[in-house]
């Protein structure tokens, strides 16, 4: 044990810093200081909900710029959808989408999100999440970093 830790002190820090990169331009609207957001999965592979998951942990901890996940969307300012719209999720995504309360932002996370990626032409797909609801953002990436998604929630609380 002691020559495990031993080696680890010696090891350091083997992570690399995360890239730098330019924000993109601002929604027309933004959200004063904070945001409720309210995850969907409209017919994901879940690999975007991993890396939301990701952006709301300990590392690039999202809840320091003012970002927090809720529960309900009666409670939300901001839906992160993820996947393609499928048939099935398609009436419940307009349904959530019209529980949250003005003024509402959408966030499309991952390129599935965007345009259907892999899933395109799928027969059970609507088609992206433009298709069902408005898009305020998108996050492209399949999945994206985390350190995107922390990017775009900052953008729609104007920080």
């Amino acid at each position: 044990m002691k020559s495990l830790l031993s080696m680890i002190r010696k090891a350091g820090r083997m992570a690399e810093p995360a890239p730098v990169r330019e924000p993109g331009p601002l929604p027309e609207r933004t959200l004063a200081g904070s945001a409720q957001v309210r995850c969907v999965d409209a017919g994901s592979c879940n690999g975007c909900e991993i890396e939301i998951g990701q952006a709301f942990g300990p590392v690039y901890d999202a809840d320091r710029y003012g970002v927090r996940l809720v529960a309900s969307p009666r409670h939300a300012d901001v839906l992160a959808v993820t996947g393609p719209v499928t048939r099935n999720m398609a009436v419940a995504l307009k349904r959530t989408h019209a529980a949250v309360p003005e003024p509402r932002l959408v966030v499309a996370v991952g390129d599935c999100a965007i345009g259907c990626g892999e899933f395109a032409g799928g027969y059970g797909v609507v088609g992206g999440v433009d298709d069902v609801v408005p898009v305020d953002i998108r996050v492209p990436g399949c999945p994206p970093a985390p350190e995107a998604i922390v990017a775009a929630l900052r953008q729609v609380t104007g920080r």
